[in-house]
């Protein structure tokens, strides 16, 4: 059995822990590897390499970073089809999906291949005579991240090509449920000239969280997971003194319009429903159709659902994988279960679907007359399930949306201009979509929700990760000519 083991100061190592987690292939059911599981000690050890090589990496020049991103992001394209591969062995998705996943977090390393603009300070001559002022932001030291399994590469891109760019060392702590992918990328990094020690990645559970939590030499804290995680992450973190920035679960909300391309809408819904087999944080989970969008709208939802080909994501022609576990496979199975017996009506059912061997599949699955009390309404089913919502207007559909704890992403699909500026003006979400159901930012902009989605302040990459992983310096000077020019007084100086 292959063991994975950590990535620390340039080199796979075991460390100290003997314990061990079991990597699944989810869509055939084996159990194909085994996940190196850090205790505390192993954690230390990676952050004492990353506090070492912080110390010439935090003064390497701004070229000097960037051409480290710039190749990288080499090695990653000519990597993409190993990574899909890893990606969709050990979390299941498509292996087109896979490859969107590695695009858009390559994004992220081209945005960081321009940190020489991202940092350029300020400057301001002459504020008072003699004096000038300029500002500018320095790397914090050793940062870490923790990162969830439904997107093993994209989310921790979010991260660690800001942070190291930056200035800043790095430690990841991926899911133990696909860990290769970081490894793969550790490697890709030391390929592109990275000193030993920027890049470190430490595999684990909740011991490994919790020692990064406390981790006196951790300076900031990135998290992506589950709303009741991120709010331990962002407590447990924060007491220790540590910037935090911690993004929670969501219940992305779609609302359908009457004047609505209604074929459009549903082919949309579809993919943002069930791609990945709705693992995704930003996946649609709830359509919201205005009254006389309703019935069409669950008719063509209907035709999509069915005609979804599911399988192993290898196989050619297959738009959905499994999920990841079958623990998952049955927690989704059981929000059918309840939505139905609270008087939703399964219009399509994935619990009875069958696909040869033993993987973890269960198949699209599309819910009509939802209502806001049920648990498959308010909980995250994190799987392959659209419930539809029923209202009467888009002042119903804010309302219903503003009323729910999460606020991650949200959509509207209409051809009323009015209609759209009014919704994204008053909807309380993070991250909205006009006739896009999947509305994440490019790399230059950040990603983050609102409300129980995101735990701190700081949004991820583009401007906002730059000014979470720096700390902001600003220098008044003056070069007085003579010891008359620099006259001293005891009152609060001012400008002249």
């Amino acid at each position: 059995m292959n063991t994975i083991e950590h990535w620390i100061n340039g080199a796979a190592t075991p460390g100290a822990s003997r314990r061990t987690s079991a990597v699944w292939n989810p869509a055939t059911g084996e159990h194909q590897a085994d996940a190196r599981l850090a205790d505390p000690s192993d954690v230390d050890d990676a952050v004492r390499a990353a506090r070492a090589a912080f110390d010439s990496w935090g003064e390497a020049s701004l070229s000097t970073r960037a051409r480290v991103m710039f190749k990288l992001r080499d090695l990653i394209e000519r990597h993409s089809d190993e990574l899909a591969a890893i990606v969709t062995r050990e979390h299941g998705k498509v292996l087109d999906d896979a490859r969107g996943e590695i695009a858009r977090g390559r994004e992220v390393v081209e945005f960081a291949c321009g940190i020489a603009d991202a940092l350029r300070g300020g400057h301001s001559a002459e504020v008072s005579g003699g004096v000038d002022v300029h500002s500018l932001r320095q790397p914090l030291g050793v940062c870490a991240g923790i990162t969830p399994f439904n997107f093993p590469v994209m989310v921790p891109m979010w991260m660690h090509p800001v942070a190291i760019a930056c200035g800043n060392a790095f430690v990841l702590k991926p899911s133990e449920r696909d860990p290769s992918a970081s490894n793969l990328i550790a490697q890709l990094y030391a390929d592109a000239g990275l000193p030993d020690g920027v890049f470190n990645v430490v595999h684990g559970d909740k011991a490994a969280v919790d020692a990064i939590c406390d981790h006196p030499d951790i300076a900031a804290v990135s998290f992506v997971g589950s709303t009741p995680i991120a709010r331990y992450v962002h407590g447990r973190a924060q007491r220790a003194g540590k910037r935090v920035q911690a993004l929670g679960g969501a219940k992305n909300h779609a609302v359908v319009m009457p004047d609505a391309d209604v074929d459009f809408a549903a082919d949309q819904l579809s993919a943002a429903a069930f791609g990945s087999a709705g693992q995704r944080c930003m996946a649609v989970s709830v359509a919201v159709a205005v009254g006389a969008a309703a019935d069409p709208l669950i008719a063509a939802l209907e035709r999509r659902a069915r005609g979804v080909k599911v399988g192993a994501g290898t196989e050619a022609g297959v738009e959905m994988g499994p999920v990841v576990t079958a623990a998952a496979r049955e927690r989704v199975a059981g929000y059918v279960d309840s939505g139905v017996k609270a008087g939703a009506e399964a219009v399509v059912d994935g619990r009875g679907l069958s696909v040869d061997g033993d993987g973890f599949f269960i198949g699209p699955t599309v819910l009509d007359r939802v209502t806001s009390d049920m648990d498959v309404y308010r909980d995250e089913v994190f799987g392959p399930l659209l419930a539809v919502v029923r209202v009467d207007s888009i002042d119903a559909a804010i309302d219903l949306i503003n009323a729910n704890p999460y606020g991650n992403g949200t959509a509207i699909f209409t051809g009323d201009g009015e209609a759209a500026r009014r919704f994204e003006r008053r909807v309380t979400v993070g991250m909205v979509g006009v006739n896009v159901p999947i509305p994440v930012p490019m790399s230059y902009y950040s990603f983050g929700g609102w409300k129980d989605s995101l735990f701190g302040e700081s949004h991820m990459h583009g401007p906002e990760g730059v000014r979470f992983y720096t700390r902001l310096k600003v220098v008044t000077s003056r070069w007085p000519r003579s010891r008359l020019d620099a006259e001293s007084h005891l009152n609060f100086p001012t400008s002249r």
